[in-house]
């Protein structure tokens, strides 16, 4: 943990996020709603980036990216989407201001992310600063 300069532990706030999609027909759900249901333990906030993991035929890559525009908890969200975060685990939802969906998948692979040696599920939930956010978004588009 990070330390001022009065040697006292400071958290950093992560400027974005990787969510890994877990299933295939919630990639379509994800990108045609711009809803995510998530019971990751993160600190979400509006205006934080995420980037999305799912299985390809290349493995583990980036399919795209989105900015948080609001969070609720399952207790604010229809009926409908209560049963669902209850049948699955999930205890809140992130609303996107836009979600972008890259032309073609990133592999995980060609990334930075390659030398952590994390994969699937460990990547879910991994927090990022701006400049990797970037990068990622960069090298994807580019």
């Amino acid at each position: 943990m990070p330390c001022n300069r009065r040697g006292e532990h400071v958290m950093v706030e992560a400027d974005g996020y990787i969510l890994r999609i877990a299933k295939k027909e919630w990639i379509e759900k994800v990108f045609g709603s711009a809803m995510y249901y998530t019971s990751s333990p993160r600190k979400w906030q509006k205006g934080q980036t995420v980037m999305f993991l799912a299985k390809t035929e290349f493995g583990d890559a980036f399919i795209g990216y989105g900015v948080i525009e609001n969070i609720y908890l399952k207790e604010e969200l229809t009926e409908e989407e209560h049963m669902e975060c209850e049948t699955w685990g999930w205890r809140k939802a992130l609303e996107f201001r836009y979600i972008v969906r890259f032309d073609k998948p990133l592999p995980l692979k060609e990334t930075f992310l390659k030398d952590l040696r994390l994969r699937g599920k460990y990547l879910h939930g991994l927090s990022l600063k701006a400049e990797q956010l970037n990068a990622l978004i960069s090298q994807a588009e580019g």
